[in-house]
């Protein structure tokens, strides 16, 4: 991507929508084309279109989308599968017929079978059963990674997805309900220690396993291969083989629940007691990504989870004062 190429952010004022902008502007990106959903529904196809003709992009980052946790996934399905169908395909279809060169789609580790094979290769989609509590949000981001391909199959469309592990960072969704785990146990232990709680409990057994990465290494990650020469670009688009679209990004280093609520609690100042609710889900055992086909690519996460948690606790209380 050249610094004078206009680029547009679909969801710049969420977690990783954000961060794309942050780094894209710290690279001398200045063209860069957003818009709040007040001034632009992408669930509306008509307006998706209208935009896309007046703009004319030459580069999509494709950050917009209905996210939540375990609650929300479980409370609006609906929504989940709606909504997140109609933002991708009417940003997709509208690069196609307006040439934008390379459009990146981010999905969600979640597209993963639920007892997937650990670490888990982009070549296990679809090989198995999901996981129930996010199965609606899970079958549309894999509808999207099938329409990337197809394009490119049939249109020779630069489309690539990207699957980032769970993200946390500047700009996250603090909600007391619907926020992701992270954000959720940030909120939650802050709240307790300026209450002087002696007790937090936090959902589930707190022995799944989960992979983290700071919102704005996966930002770095993705510009990182927006800007890859044409032939390692085009080699992973599928357009010629039977392997989809889709490159991990993520940590490649794992922890348990439990040992990540300590984390949060430490960073957070937090000394009382950690118990946890077998009641509630604890969705997926373990979601490790294999990050290999990126680190061959050249990549590698640089925030350690004890500095990305320091930032995402300074964002936190930025965003409640």
């Amino acid at each position: 991507m050249n610094t004078s190429d206009k680029i547009y952010i679909a969801g710049h004022r969420g977690l990783v929508g954000s961060a794309l902008r942050r780094n894209l502007q710290s690279r001398g990106h200045e063209n860069l084309v957003t818009r709040t959903h007040a001034e632009l529904d992408l669930t509306d196809q008509s307006a998706v279109n209208a935009f896309f003709q007046k703009e004319k992009p030459d580069h999509v980052f494709l950050a917009a989308a209905k996210v939540g946790g375990i609650h929300a996934n479980n409370t609006y399905p609906a929504e989940f599968i709606r909504d997140n169908l109609l933002i991708q395909t009417n940003v997709i279809h509208a690069a196609y017929e307006n040439g934008v060169k390379r459009l990146l789609f981010l999905g969600s580790s979640c597209i993963y079978p639920r007892d997937c094979p650990q670490p888990m290769r982009e070549e296990y989609l679809l090989t198995g059963p999901l996981e129930d509590t996010n199965r609606p949000y899970a079958v549309a981001k894999i509808a999207g990674i099938e329409m990337c391909w197809s394009y490119n199959r049939q249109y020779g469309t630069q489309y690539l997805a990207v699957m980032p592990t769970n993200l946390y960072g500047p700009g996250d969704n603090y909600h007391p309900e619907n926020s992701h785990v992270i954000p959720g146990l940030i909120r939650r232990f802050h709240e307790a220690k300026k209450r002087g709680d002696k007790v937090v409990t936090v959902w589930g057994t707190g022995a799944p396993y989960r992979e983290f990465l700071f919102s704005d290494d996966m930002a770095d990650a993705c510009v990182y291969l927006m800007n890859l020469p044409d032939a390692e670009f085009t080699a992973h688009l599928g357009a010629a083989t039977q392997t989809a679209p889709l490159i991990n990004i993520g940590s490649g280093q794992e922890l348990t629940i439990g040992q990540l609520a300590q984390a949060v609690a430490e960073t957070v100042g937090f000394e009382g007691e950690i118990t946890f609710d077998p009641s509630k889900p604890d969705g997926t055992p373990r979601k490790l990504l294999d990050v290999t086909r990126l680190s061959e690519l050249g990549w590698q996460a640089k925030t350690t989870l004890k500095q990305g948690l320091e930032q995402a606790y300074q964002d936190f209380l930025r965003s409640a004062a």
